[in-house]
């Protein structure tokens, strides 16, 4: 099962960015320059090299809101490590300054897959969106404490979800996660229904994008 990551205590719009062949130009929610951050594809066998640092965002995300993420760092890392860069079609965007300060990854997960074998049941409103179509799941999005509030996270999602072949999209969303739930809406995703891990975890919000 993957489990979307975003950064809580997010409050304002995220500013347009410049773009110039990869990189951006970020800025503060205020309009302070704040230098330039670069965004860069991982195959899957960097994204493993690149594990301890994907690892150290999500354990200061999981610092600051423990409950929303409710995964060890370990855990965390095993599952990407051994389940996620397995998953067909996996893709990962990191974003540097050259530090690591952003990451964002999805796979395409088909019905009858893996996937969502990690679910007790699929609700009509989620099936009859995806049983006929192959659908790309956007499984981790951190953000480094310092650059949040800058768009970065708005910069990772968007291209990754250009890079998908499918047209249709999907993320599970913690429903105490508010600052995650507004952030996908604002980015033009829609609520569907949710999802109830086979593991006896709560139910996440399935929350859709695209045709």
């Amino acid at each position: 099962m993957a489990l979307t990551l975003v950064p809580p205590r997010r409050s304002v719009p995220e500013p347009a960015l410049e773009w110039d062949d990869g990189e951006f130009a970020a800025e503060s929610s205020r309009g302070g320059a704040m230098g330039t951050v670069f965004l860069r594809r991982l195959s899957r066998w960097q994204a493993e090299s690149e594990r301890a640092g994907i690892g150290d965002l999500y354990l200061a995300a999981r610092q600051e809101a423990p409950g929303v993420f409710p995964l060890e760092r370990e855990e965390f890392v095993r599952r990407l490590v051994d389940e996620d860069t397995g998953e067909p079609e996996f893709d990962m965007l990191v974003a540097g300054d050259p530090a690591l300060v952003g990451c964002v990854y999805g796979f395409r997960a088909d019905r009858g897959g893996d996937w969502w074998r990690a679910f007790t049941d699929v609700p009509l409103t989620i099936d009859e969106l995806t049983t006929y179509r192959q659908v790309f799941v956007v499984a981790a999005l951190l953000v480094a404490p310092h650059r949040r509030r800058q768009g970065v996270a708005t910069r990772l999602q968007r291209e990754l979800l250009a890079r998908s072949r499918t047209r249709l999209h999907l993320t599970l969303l913690d429903p105490g996660n508010a600052p995650a739930r507004t952030a996908f809406q604002s980015w033009g995703w829609t609520k569907s229904g949710q999802l109830t891990p086979a593991d006896g975890t709560p139910p996440l919000e399935a929350w859709t994008a695209g045709d």
